[in-house]
């Protein structure tokens, strides 16, 4: 049995390179927009929760940014809490809440498509993070192709 030499990892230790970046730090030229849109339901994975990240970063690097809630998406958008709203009933419990508000608090713009909202998960929009603009379900696709008229980066979100 081959034998193990090797100190175990301590609090602190830096296991890869962090520092180094292979591409340049793009920004956004003036006036360039970006979308991100969920359709993806909260909890079920990590891709809603990096790409709220994502969309918090591309503000920072100067794209007029908004976020489309539609489908499983308005799932992300809802208020949270138990045993009522606004408290965290564990860590993490109300991670997109915050990233939410923080991403407004930005200056990004939060859409969530009412037919979602209501006849697929039964929710009102008072039950949306104040902020976040309930939308037409023809807006959907709308909010989409205008943001591809006006040459915006697009960047989808999807769980299957």
């Amino acid at each position: 049995m081959p034998e193990v030499t090797r100190p175990a990892n301590q609090p602190g230790d830096f296991l890869v390179d962090y520092e180094e970046k292979v591409f340049p730090d793009v920004k956004a030229e003036p006036g360039e927009k970006a979308l991100v849109t969920f359709h993806t339901v909260a909890f079920e994975g990590s891709i809603g929760l990096v790409n709220l990240l994502q969309a918090s970063r591309l503000i920072t690097k100067g794209f007029e940014t908004s976020i489309l809630l539609y489908g499983p998406g308005v799932t992300l958008g809802v208020q949270r809490g138990f045993p009522k709203l606004g408290d965290a009933a564990f860590d993490g419990h109300l991670n997109f809440n915050a990233r939410l508000q923080k991403f407004m608090g930005q200056g990004g713009k939060v859409y969530a498509c009412r037919f979602a909202l209501q006849a697929l998960y039964g929710h009102g929009e008072g039950a949306l993070i104040p902020g976040i603009t309930p939308i037409n379900p023809l807006d959907v696709l709308d909010i989409v192709l205008m943001h591809r008229k006006e040459g915006a980066f697009i960047l989808d979100t999807w769980t299957l």
